[in-house]
């Protein structure tokens, strides 16, 4: 094996009973959840085992939530094994699972910054009201591009998420994304696929949320990374205090670049990722990113941890 990245997913991989199995074998896992009811004075167990779905997917709750389950499958992990990796990166509030493991955050902390995270841009979501997004499968960033910028005539329209060659996730304003998907399926896209969200996330439309959260961040106890988080909004193997200070309010409204920082990776060497939390999502847009010889596990519940620790032929502590 040679370098290894962890990583970890965000909003939209959330499902009802995530974490129970990991609660309910892991001691290391429960004690995660039981700091998260305690910090965040709100039954996260609950919400992640039972639901209701409704719940769970408002995103004052789904960051938490899934915060939470990643942290969980991460302490559940290292308690069977003692592993260090080269770097660590997640996908929009993933990022912040990646900044625990990286110590730049402490559970405490982290927990806090993700509740306020989540606050801010749920009334951000209520005062814009017109926010949406699309994915967009099978066109180039060039005629996206060409698109956004012919739709922007009917309102604010961007590139929110660049998840995997093929798929582009673009966001804002209503009326602007949907002429914008019209546009781009004309071009000859595969698909165009309006989401389910409540607002227009990673664009201007959240920078109500940015403003705000810069004050909030001031007040965190924020360390220098003890190992690299590739940072969403420029790819950058960020380490010091100051940067993470200046870049956690900015990623709420900048576009995520994950298939860049996937491909900056591989150019340094890694070989094998790991995604701890809920779901395979970013595991599935890692076989479009990777070449076939690379290697891209899970850690979601205790099967496929011990999968892991198997197929790495890695000893249980």
């Amino acid at each position: 094996m040679g370098k290894i990245a962890f990583m970890f997913p965000g909003q939209g991989a959330q499902a009802v009973s995530m974490g129970r199995d990991l609660y309910e074998n892991s001691q290391a896992a429960k004690e995660v959840f039981e700091t998260a009811n305690k910090v965040l004075n709100k039954d996260i167990k609950k919400l992640c085992f039972e639901g209701p779905e409704e719940d769970l997917k408002q995103t004052i709750n789904t960051q938490s939530c899934l915060l939470t389950v990643s942290i969980a499958a991460y302490e559940a992990f290292t308690e069977k094994i003692n592993i260090t990796p080269n770097f660590t990166l997640g996908h929009s509030l993933g990022e912040y699972s990646a900044m625990y493991v990286s110590k730049v955050m402490d559970i405490n902390n982290v927990l806090r910054a993700i509740q306020k995270r989540s606050e801010v841009m749920q009334s951000a979501c209520l005062a814009s009201k017109q926010g949406g997004m699309a994915a967009i499968l099978g066109s180039s960033e060039d005629v996206i591009k060409e698109c956004i910028e012919k739709a922007s005539t009917k309102g604010l329209v961007s590139i929110a998420n660049y998840n995997e060659p093929n798929q582009i996730v673009i966001t804002g304003e209503l009326e602007a994304v949907s002429y914008a998907g019209e546009l781009i399926k004309e071009k000859g896209a595969r698909k165009v696929i309006p989401l389910a969200v409540s607002g227009g996330f990673h664009s201007k439309l959240m920078e109500s949320a940015t403003n705000e959260f810069v004050d909030f961040v001031k007040t965190l106890e924020i360390n220098d990374a003890t190992i690299p988080v590739v940072t969403n909004v420029d790819t950058e193997f960020t380490t010091k205090a100051s940067d993470f200070i200046k870049k956690m309010p900015i990623q709420i409204s900048n576009s995520v670049y994950w298939t860049q920082s996937i491909q900056k990776l591989l150019l340094e060497g890694v070989d094998t990722f790991i995604e701890f939390g809920s779901g395979k999502v970013l595991s599935g847009l890692n076989r479009k990113i990777c070449p076939p010889e690379v290697k891209t596990y899970n850690v979601g519940d205790m099967a496929s941890l011990n999968a892991t620790l198997d197929a790495l032929n890695l000893v249980n502590v």
